[in-house]
């Protein structure tokens, strides 16, 4: 039987980053006009996509790291001065997604304007791929924030430009010649699934289009890193999926570091890597998402996981639930399932081995950082030696419980 060619194979996706990938030195062609290839690499608009860093990702290093980083603007018309950021430690390792969520006014778009050097910290530093972005001046800024891509909420297009030339806007600002545009922007509409709508304007797009604009207009400048602040939150839930899930193509086809500002644990549970939980400009929790997901230490996290993940208790138990032993009554447990032992049947595993009955009360499984999660409330018999005998078994099988109280 005649096997399909390679390229048929291929998603859209993978067709247009092969499109991307870097050619032989001796084939690039420098972009900028009265340019030679090392003075248009040294400015940074040499268009070739990297290859994925694989190296790099099996042995992560901090590429973006804050350290110690704090920025109190000051008081207006004589009031206090205010503390966005208070001790921020946070490092991102090169090649990885991670999610930083918080309420409004937690200091979340204040990191990301460090980052991306729109802001300079009160203190600490916040260092860029070995750049300490704090410390560069403004016409150190311009190379170091073409490495730097930016993903906006509301889009930031421009009206009276076609998808095209919205693409295209970076390069034209870095002196590239109409050619090199070409050939930079072409493949990343196609990535983006937006080729045959090179002609409209923003106008005409719909609030998804409009976003995957904005991704492709991030990658023109080919940069290592991509911001994402709050990128979904104008976006419906069906759309949201297919943008993250768009980022997450990129990020493993480019091996891109991404760091994401949401307020949306959805966001977090679909795409990232790891998680930062930021509130009154202090990270109060950090750790990978199936960690914090399973075992939230803080009651900021608690609060967004509680709607995520069937943490929250159902109201028709909640309002029976005490906190100490009921005589006759049932203990209420929570089971987290992870790793090696989330698909096996447990709970018909306990009833057999130690006889005892196990009432599901909700639950909720899925699949979080590629991994299956799930959360149950059951109810056991409340006695004091049956309960530690359950729960005891679920502990060995490295199960996470919590007794959240007894009912009747």
């Amino acid at each position: 039987m005649a096997h399909p060619a390679p390229q048929a194979l291929r998603s859209p996706l993978q067709r247009a980053l092969s499109l991307l990938r870097p050619s032989p030195v001796s084939e690039r062609t420098p972009i900028a006009r009265g340019a030679d290839a090392s003075s248009a690499h040294a400015r940074g608009i040499e268009l070739a996509d990297r290859a994925p860093d694989r190296e790099a990702r099996q042995h992560p290093e901090g590429f973006i790291c804050l350290e110690s980083v704090s920025k109190v603007y000051p008081g207006r018309h004589g009031g206090p001065a205010v503390a966005a950021l208070d001790g921020v430690d946070l490092s991102v390792a090169r090649g990885e997604i991670v999610g930083v969520i918080g309420r409004s006014g937690a200091g979340k778009s204040t990191l990301i304007r460090l980052v991306n050097g729109l802001e300079k910290p009160t203190s600490g530093r916040v260092v860029v791929d070995g750049i300490d972005v704090g410390a560069l001046d403004e016409r150190a800024l311009g190379p170091a924030r073409r490495s730097i891509g930016m993903i906006f909420q509301h889009f930031n297009l421009l009206s009276s430009r076609t998808v095209f030339d919205n693409v295209a806007l970076p390069l034209e600002i870095l002196g590239a010649d109409r050619a090199g545009i070409r050939r930079r922007v072409e493949p990343l509409l196609d990535m983006v699934g937006l080729a045959d709508k090179r002609d409209r304007y923003p106008a005409e797009l719909s609030g998804g289009q409009k976003q995957r604009v904005g991704i492709a207009r991030a990658l023109a400048t080919e940069p290592k890193v991509l911001l994402s602040d709050e990128a979904t939150s104008a976006l419906d839930p069906e759309t949201t999926a297919s943008i993250l899930d768009l980022l997450a193509g990129i990020q493993r086809e480019l091996g891109l570091t991404i760091l994401m500002i949401t307020h949306e644990m959805a966001v977090i549970r679909r795409i990232a890597h790891r998680v930062a939980v930021i509130d009154g400009g202090r990270i109060v929790e950090q750790g990978t998402v199936a960690d914090v997901f399973a075992a939230p230490s803080h009651a900021t996290t608690r609060s967004f996981l509680g709607a995520e993940t069937g943490r929250s208790v159902p109201a028709w138990i909640a309002e029976r639930l005490q906190q100490a032993p009921v005589e006759g009554g049932k203990a209420v447990l929570r089971i987290v399932f992870r790793g090696e032992h989330a698909t096996d049947p447990v709970l018909s595993q306990l009833s057999r081995e130690l006889g005892i009955d196990v009432n599901i009360l909700s639950g909720s499984i899925e699949r979080i950082a590629g991994q299956p999660f799930g959360i149950l409330l059951v109810a056991l018999p409340g006695g004091a030696e049956a309960l530690a005998r359950a729960t005891g078994f679920l502990a060995d099988r490295e199960l996470h419980t919590e007794v959240i109280g007894h009912v009747r």
